[in-house]
């Protein structure tokens, strides 16, 4: 009886399918346009190059770029390790990242398409070749928005009519393919993780239908693979535990025991994926990092960083929440940014948190309140809420305020409401479907539209950088990515006549980082550089002195700070004059990098200008042993000889000069 009464709510919207046209149920042609609009929409992706973390799971991984062989380490280690190179700092946000299965995709792709022959002395990057990783991330896109249309179809025909479940699922699966929201996740080559992990737990959703259909238990194992197989993409994937039960609920007449014993294949292969994770990473996932980039529920009091009260991380968290829908409903502007402050320090003040909150106990009212009636609104809801709680911040801190590409799976669930929506529209008599089709063309067409322009952001760093700083100016991150960035470019030939000008733009944007993130150590790194590059000497060594306050044992800033020491001496040494600053700052130098040839050496010279003769003998002898085939080093030692007034070692170190170099004498006079 219960059977029979839910059947009859359900179908009682229906009495005008059999005016449908036809094309509505030809559902192998559905797949193929399904297919071809993916595609046309991430085919110029093709065009572009490595962009953002593209480095980090691609050519500047040790254990991508080795191919084949670098597979083992890929499975045994953190999913960043083998770009940090080191224990500890894969780990920079709580609980690490286990992975691995697009990093196999991408070793298995440079072992197959990276540059081999006379490619040698290349840097990495240059050694790949992005447009085949962006045609597979495209293809995979394009064979996952196929895949959720024949989920929904499978879905909606075990309990509608065919009309209603061709509807709902085409015009669901149309929005998902165009909207602009995914190009973070299509477009950016690291995101197939995204697309992994969401392919993955559709087909177990697929499989798992099938088996009810079918009674097969081969579907039961096939669901159970593909599940494992999400979860080794990305861990979103676990969500799927939620979806599964409330799929089989509404959708079919299974009771609830059965339901939980359909779980079974899911349940063994969480167990199998979290004790490999648990088994490399650790079980605990650790404190929050007190570093701002890594945790943004950090505010500066008192001159040190301290969480955020539980209002004001509660407020945020809202406020991140209802951001998300924004995006889905209005997708514009774009930005691959929201770290702090561009999603700033929010308070239960702020209309739009509590604007966000009233939706969200909106949502889940009407989720709940259609529960029992088996309502596919209800359906659509709970699925929406299930995937974003992992990338909310509330289950886990999840090292940034929001993404877009970590709305890509619950991004389904909002398609999906505009499509039950739209059929009801239909079914009653709201709106024709002559119509509704133009309306939903001219959406399809715009959003199409949207994603496309949007794509060529992300040609490479530099374009995305510039692009992206403009819509989110108030995050210290992108601000320091641009900055540096610049910093990068500056340096190139073909902009050598814009050198300065890129460089003072780079300083505005890296003091933009520091005033908004006042202990970013590679933003004072990046700034002492630019500085460096302008010969703004004093301003570098300060900016390098800043990062190394924040952390004392910052290798490259002890490095590029003696660099500093070394250049500003020999300035005040050749064009200042300032014998006593260049001796100085030399010293410094010294202490810093005790090897360098080139600070040891201007140190011989000034030592010598001040009559030290005995100094510049030992800072020149230390020369030889560094570079013992240089002639100039043995051509200075002679001249410190010389001025001590030791005519035989001067002598000695002339003959070896001359030796390595019979012309050093006449070079040195010139």
């Amino acid at each position: 009886m219960a059977k029979a009464k839910k059947k009859t709510v359900k179908s009682r919207p229906t009495q005008a399918a059999s005016t449908y046209p036809s094309w509505l149920t030809h559902t192998r042609l559905h797949k193929v346009v399904l297919f071809f609009l993916s595609i046309f929409c991430y085919i110029n992706t093709t065009s572009l190059d490595y962009a953002l973390d593209d480095a980090i799971v691609i050519h500047d991984n040790m254990f991508t770029t080795d191919g084949v062989s670098g597979i083992d380490g890929i499975l045994s280690k953190d999913t960043f390790f083998g770009f940090f190179k080191e224990e500890g700092k894969s780990q920079l946000v709580a609980g690490g990242r286990y992975r691995p299965l697009s990093l196999v995709s991408f070793a298995l792709e440079w072992e197959l398409f990276a540059k081999k022959v006379g490619a040698e002395n290349q840097p990495a990057s240059q050694r790949g070749r992005p447009w085949i990783s962006h045609l597979i991330n495209t293809l995979l896109f394009g064979g996952t928005v196929v895949l959720l249309y024949s989920v929904l179809l499978l879905l909606f025909k075990i309990e509608f009519p065919p009309s209603k479940a061709a509807i709902v699922a085409l015009i669901t699966t149309a929005l998902f393919a165009v909207h602009p929201i995914h190009t973070e996740v299509v477009a950016n080559i690291k995101g197939r993780d995204e697309i992994l992990a969401l392919m993955g737990s559709l087909a177990a959703l697929y499989f798992t239908v099938k088996a009810k259909i079918t009674d097969k238990w081969l579907f039961h194992l096939l669901a159970g693979i593909a599940f494992f197989l999400a979860l080794m993409s990305k861990e979103n994937a676990i969500t799927f535990l939620a979806v599964v039960p409330l799929s089989l609920y509404f959708f079919t007449s299974t009771k609830v025991p059965k339901i939980i014993s359909a779980l079974g294949p899911y349940v063994v292969a969480s167990a199998i994926f979290l004790t490999i994770r648990f088994s490399i990473l650790g079980v605990s996932i650790g404190d929050p990092p007190m570093e701002l980039m890594n945790n943004p529920f950090l505010k500066i009091e008192n001159n040190q960083w301290v969480p955020f009260s539980p209002a004001e991380r509660s407020a945020t968290i809202t406020y991140t929440l209802g951001k998300y829908v924004q995006l889905l409903v209005f997708p514009h502007p774009l930005s691959h940014d929201y770290y702090p402050r561009e999603v700033g320090i929010m308070s239960w003040g702020d209309w739009q948190v509590l604007l966000s909150l009233l939706l969200y106990i909106g949502m889940i009212f009407y989720a709940l309140w259609g529960l029992r009636k088996k309502d596919p609104v209800s359906y659509a809801v709970l699925i929406f809420l299930s995937t974003i709680s992992i990338a909310s911040n509330i289950v886990f801190p999840i090292g940034t305020n929001m993404s877009e590409r970590l709305i890509f799976m619950p991004s389904l669930a909002f398609c999906l409401l505009v499509g039950i929506v739209s059929y009801r529209l239909l079914a009653r008599h709201r709106l024709s479907l002559k119509t509704l089709v133009p309306i939903l063309g001219i959406i399809i067409a715009l959003l199409s539209l949207k994603t496309i322009t949007r794509n060529y952001a992300w040609k490479n760093n530099y374009k995305l950088f510039t692009t992206d700083i403009e819509v989110s100016p108030n995050s210290a991150k992108l601000r320091n990515a641009t900055g540096g960035e610049l910093v990068a470019q500056s340096q190139k030939p073909e902009n050598q006549a814009k050198r300065d000008n890129m460089l003072q733009e780079a300083l505005g944007h890296l003091e933009e980082a520091v005033r908004i993130h006042p202990t970013y150590k590679n933003a004072w790194l990046l700034k002492g550089n630019a500085h460096l590059y302008l010969k703004q000497y004093e301003a570098a060594i300060s900016a390098y002195q800043q990062s190394l306050g924040v952390d004392p044992n910052y290798t490259e800033a002890n490095n590029n700070l003696g660099i500093a020491y070394t250049e500003a001496g020999q300035y005040y040494g050749e064009q200042a004059n300032d014998l006593p600053k260049a001796l100085n700052y030399l010293q410094q130098a010294f202490r810093l990098r005790p090897n360098d040839f080139k600070t040891i050496r201007l140190l011989g010279v000034a030592s010598g200008m001040t009559g030290n003769s005995e100094e510049a003998i030992r800072l020149f002898t230390k020369c030889t042993v560094l570079q013992p085939n240089n002639a100039s080093a043995w051509f200075d030692l002679g001249v410190a000889h010389l001025n001590a007034q030791n005519e035989v070692k001067a002598n000695e170190a002339f003959t070896k000069a001359k030796t390595i170099d019979p012309d050093i004498e006449s070079k040195r006079r010139r």
